[in-house]
Order: C-alpha cells, then structure tokens, then sequence
C-alpha cells in the first residue's frame, strides 16, 4: 500500500469515534413505553457531543451523501426518512421523504420518531436543530473535507450503527482501489485541472472542497486550490488567466461544455474536456471512489487505456 494511503489508514483510526459510552438514560417521548432508554454519548464531525440511544434502530438523512453512506454500511433499513434527491440506491427512493436538502420539514420529522437525524453541513442545521433536540431527537452531522474524511465517516457511521466489522470488507476495498489509483498515477506529472459545477454563472471548486484531495490522488491540481471558500463563483476575467490542462464538467443538462471563457484554453484546444456524473462529483460518499477512478483514467489514459469522454 502506498505511503500515502499508509498515512490515511493510520488517520482514520486514530480519529474513530468509538460509540460506546455509556451515559445514563432517555425518558421516551411516548407514554407507551414503559421504562427509559439506555443512552450514550458520541462525538460528531463538528465536535459536538450528542446522546444518543445505545442501540440506533430509526434514522432520517437530510443529505444524499449521508444516505449513501448508510446503506452502504449495511443499516439502509434503518432509515424511516430521507430527503427527495436521496435517489441513491433504488432502495432509497422507495423511503418516505422529509423535504428537501435546505429544508426538511420538521412536522415531518418528528412524526417519524427518528432516534438520530444525520445532517451535512450543506444543510442549513442551525434552523432546525434546536427544535428536533426539543423533541428529543439527536442530530448528527457529518462534514467530511477529504476522501481521507469520506473513510473516516464510514468507519464511524458503522461503529455508531453497529454495522461495524460486518462493514469493514465493503471500506477496506473502497481503500484498496483508492490506493491502486494512486499507485498507478504517482509519481508523476500532476495535470492542472479546472472542475466546472455550472456553466453560466460559472461555479467551480475552492480552497475548502473535499474534491482537492481526490484530485491530487487521481494525479491532478486544481487551478483553484488557493481561493477561499468550498464552491466560488468567477468572473470571466478570472477564469481566462486560469488556462488549465484539462477541465471535468459536471456532467448536468445544463453544463454540457466548458464557459466561453475557456474557449482558448490548452484544455479546449488539446480536447481535454471530460465529463464526471454530477452525482459523483458532489456527494462526499462510497461513490466518490468512482469519481476519483474516473478522473484518473481522465488524466492519465497512459497509465489506464484510453476511456470515453
């Protein structure tokens, strides 16, 4: 295994929130039930210590991403609630739906009794946290910055749901393609790359986006890795001066091709335009591993065969 993905391993284990805590107990919502529920306490990706009960058998997703991650863990059944881009897998489509991403509905919610809703921090959290915590409902958010954070959250989402080492078989080969694709690419030239989410206004990736760290892995750089933010929005005159060596679209009805701006650029000229299914591109979950191979075989077609755009 690579040195680097040596190094993401060790990570990952070491920052594991190990769920097993006990710290008391919950008094039920619901008058039916006759004795409390035993109770622990857990720590999310914001930091924030929240209890829970010991054993999670109802939850909601308010992010696709998250909902990826939970059937992928092996606790798809578990979810009673989940939002209306949740389209993945068929499964998830078949669950009843909280709202959008921006905003569940909280009626909704609650009428669920979910023992935990699990959030991103796309998901404006502070306008609804409060009240499900009121109602005795745990929120638990997930903020993975990095393919390296995607891991990690799979790790800690098994442990929390007690899919854990069932699970471990289904992260470990996410880690062994990850680390095939790294081995296969480095060491070698790191190709400047420009990551389109939207054509007109012109959306791209920044500073903060999860996706840096599987571009370096697929052996490439973006040429906006130094602007603040996650997903900043450019004006023309700054995406001229940026003249990247490739560009991958976000594969959308609406972003088929690079922004006017690019039309001289060595990508458009070299026809080094690729595009990625937007899906894979945006949500920070197991499939993220076939973005990153993707985009891999993208840049690199010596190291992996020739692949279609």
């Amino acid at each position: 295994m690579s040195g680097l993905f040596i190094a993401i391993k060790k990570v990952i284990v070491a920052s594991v929130v190990l769920p097993t805590l006990f710290v008391g107990c919950q008094r039920p919502t619901k008058n039916d039930v006759a004795f409390p529920i035993p109770t622990r306490q857990v720590t999310d990706d914001l930091g924030r210590t929240i209890t829970v009960p010991v054993k999670i058998t109802r939850v909601v997703s308010t992010a696709p991403s998250v909902t990826e991650n939970i059937f992928a863990v092996g606790a798809g059944d578990r979810l009673v609630g989940v939002t209306t881009f949740c389209n993945y897998p068929e499964d998830a489509k078949l669950i009843p739906k909280i709202g959008d991403t921006m905003t569940p509905n909280m009626e909704t919610i609650i009428a669920l009794r979910p023992d935990v809703v699990f959030a991103s921090t796309a998901s404006q959290i502070e306008t609804f946290t409060k009240t499900l915590e009121q109602n005795g409902i745990a929120v638990y958010v997930t903020n993975p910055t990095d393919i390296t954070g995607v891991f990690n959250n799979f790790r800690n989402l098994a442990q929390l749901l007690d899919t854990w080492p069932g699970s471990a078989g289904v992260l470990g080969k996410l880690e062994l393609r990850a680390d095939r694709v790294y081995g296969a690419v480095h060491p070698g030239r790191d190709v400047p790359v420009f990551v389109q989410f939207s054509k007109e206004p012109l959306f791209t990736m920044g500073k903060e986006s999860f996706l840096n760290q599987v571009l370096e892995v697929a052996g490439g750089r973006s040429v906006n890795a130094h602007v603040e933010t996650a997903y900043p929005k450019l004006s023309k005159e700054t995406a001229l001066a940026l003249q990247p060596d490739a560009i991958i679209l976000s594969d959308s009805p609406d972003n088929q091709e690079p922004n006017e701006a690019f039309r001289n650029s060595p990508a458009v000229k070299n026809d080094r335009v690729y595009k990625v299914n937007a899906d894979l591109l945006s949500r920070p979950g197991p499939r993220l591993v076939d973005a990153l191979e993707q985009i891999a075989r993208h840049l690199h077609p010596d190291k992996f065969g020739q692949t279609e755009k």
